[in-house]
């Protein structure tokens, strides 16, 4: 006859099962079930196995009654053979007198206490299996039918406090993943530089999901792909950066062809994986996104190894990496569409201004040099020695006049100052240059720079002050102008104030005066253009760029 349960058994347990519905924390959780089991039997030793979500072995597994050196004495935890794995199976109460005189005990490994009495009960809710008590060695003899009633209600209130500390937890992770997410998606809009961008997803990426490798490759011209990013926890993934993998043979190729993620818990038995690529980084699992972007497969992010003991990733991740490769997608798009933008806004501008290159070597340096050579034969056919020197001075001006116009030319393509120097000394010169052939007063104030700024910032302030400078001649019909050149802790400014008649902003179309090249110029920088003017009131331009452009040192 079974011995009864106890009323102190009981009371224990309506105890226990109160603090249980308190805990929040899984891992505390799972501990203090371990614990109370033991306390219930009078058992010497308890664990709590969780069964992973194939439900095939063991993914957690927390004892009570053995201490840290046995445990590390031990060395791995068990994962669910012998009677584990016949209670993850089964999934029913098991009792036995001694653990070694069942034939299904794969016995113990090296420095493991000895057992012999042994109770099993599953931790199951609604019919799914969430793990297994496991209690050993009762102190007084065998466990028995009371053990096992007691452990039995003990393990389906802990199955509803597993169940909802999971939940809790899940929330809580996705939660601080959804906020880790946002802020990413806020960085990746504001990154247009494409290496940068692929840097910053694979870096965040991987830290997200928690991998130990992380990488994007993009597609080629050719259909196959490049490794065009790779963050991870080893320098031996990094040598995966630049490579090539094939279309045909890769794995990353199988998903961009089907355009669906894929999950690999084992690369080495997945006939698509190309086992060369991923022998290089020893690789064992693998998680698969593609990133589509207006219909079309630009490239695919990958990601292995799970880091912790268990390697494989779960269906949560790979729909974190689904919703983050969307987003990283659009990212890749737009900043591939804005660097081909840029590029043709470049060629455009070179065009245009071959254009008016071309026009003034024809019109004005074209000209001249027609003067003088029409001006020669007149030194040699004049009667008179004066007549000639009078005609050599005609042509020696001629000469002087177009030196001057190539002279300009070469330094609205590039002022050799400015390369030399830097962007006061430019600054200098070509102020100089406009007054003595404009005739206007001129005026340059220049704060010292310090350090040579970046060569994309000094090119895009001396060409603002130049196109500046063009319009006052051109349309400004002015006596006076100021250029103030300042830098600041906030950056770097740029004023350039004429006294001419000014212009009313609405009425004149802002790309006939240039300004649409000055914007982007600075925007390029992260800077901004400001003009201030009023008919009769003449006309102040200010450019500024940010601190955070003149960091970028080329």
């Amino acid at each position: 006859m079974s011995e009864p349960t106890t009323v102190e058994q009981y009371r224990s347990l309506v105890d226990a099962m109160l603090a249980l519905t308190s805990e929040l924390s899984l891992e505390t959780l799972l501990q203090k079930i371990a614990e109370v089991a033991a306390e219930l039997t009078d058992a010497q030793y308890a664990a709590l196995g969780v069964i992973d979500e194939r439900g095939e072995s063991l993914e957690q597994f927390v004892t009570a009654g053995i201490d840290a050196a046995t445990h590390r004495a031990i060395g791995d935890l068990p994962r669910g053979r012998g009677i584990l794995g016949v209670l993850i199976h089964e999934a029913r109460p098991l009792r036995l007198h001694d653990l070694a005189d069942d034939a299904r005990s794969v016995g113990f490994p090296p420095n493991h206490p000895p057992m012999a009495s042994f109770l099993g009960v599953p931790i199951v809710l609604r019919g799914v299996a969430y793990g297994n008590l496991y209690l050993t060695e009762k102190r007084g003899g065998d466990f028995t039918e009371a053990d096992q009633e007691i452990v039995s209600l003990l393990a389906a209130q802990a199955a509803v406090a597993i169940e909802n500390a999971r939940l809790y937890e899940a929330a809580t992770r996705w939660s601080e993943q959804l906020e880790t997410l946002h802020e990413v998606v806020r960085s990746l809009v504001e990154e247009t530089e494409l290496g940068v961008l692929l840097e910053l997803v694979c870096n965040r990426l991987r830290r997200l999901i928690d991998a130990r490798v992380a990488l994007i490759a993009l597609v080629r011209s050719d259909g196959d792909l490049d490794v065009r990013a790779v963050d991870a926890e080893d320098a031996a993934a990094e040598r995966l950066l630049g490579t090539r993998l094939s279309a045909a043979r890769s794995k990353s190729g199988r998903v961009l062809e089907d355009r669906r993620s894929a999950r690999v818990d084992s690369l080495a038995d997945d006939p698509d994986v190309d086992q060369q690529e991923v022998s290089q980084i020893g690789a064992q699992t693998g998680l698969y996104v593609p990133l589509i972007a207006r219909g079309r497969a630009i490239g695919v992010v990958v990601l292995h190894d799970k880091l912790g003991d268990d390697a494989r990733f779960s269906a949560d991740d790979l729909r974190l990496a689904e919703i983050f490769g969307a987003r990283a997608a659009v990212a890749v798009d737009l900043s591939e569409r804005v660097a081909r933008d840029t590029l043709r806004r470049v060629v455009d501008a070179q065009e245009v201004e071959r254009r008016r290159l071309a026009l003034e070597l024809h019109d004005e340096t074209g000209q001249a040099l027609t003067s003088i050579l029409l001006g020669l034969p007149s030194i040699r056919a004049a009667p008179t020695e004066a007549e000639a020197a009078q005609a050599e001075t005609a042509v020696r001006d001629l000469v002087v006049d177009a030196l001057q116009d190539v002279r300009g030319l070469a330094v609205e393509l590039r002022p050799t100052a400015l390369d030399d120097f830097g962007l006061v000394p430019a600054l200098e010169r070509l102020t100089a240059m406009f007054a003595e052939r404009s005739g206007i007063q001129t005026e340059l104030e220049a704060t010292p720079m310090g350090e040579r700024l970046p060569p994309e910032v000094e090119t895009a302030l001396y060409r603002l002050v130049q196109e500046a400078l063009t319009n006052v001649v051109k349309h400004a019909g002015a006596t006076r102008v100021s250029v103030v050149l300042t830098r600041r802790g906030t950056g770097v400014g740029v004023l350039v104030e004429d006294d001419g008649r000014g212009f009313d902003p609405s009425s004149i179309r802002a790309d006939a005066l240039g300004v649409v090249g000055m914007r982007e110029r600075l925007a390029l920088l992260g800077g901004a253009l400001t003009i201030e003017t009023s008919p009769g009131s003449g006309t102040t331009i200010v450019g500024h760029v940010p601190a955070v452009a003149l960091s970028a040192r080329a």
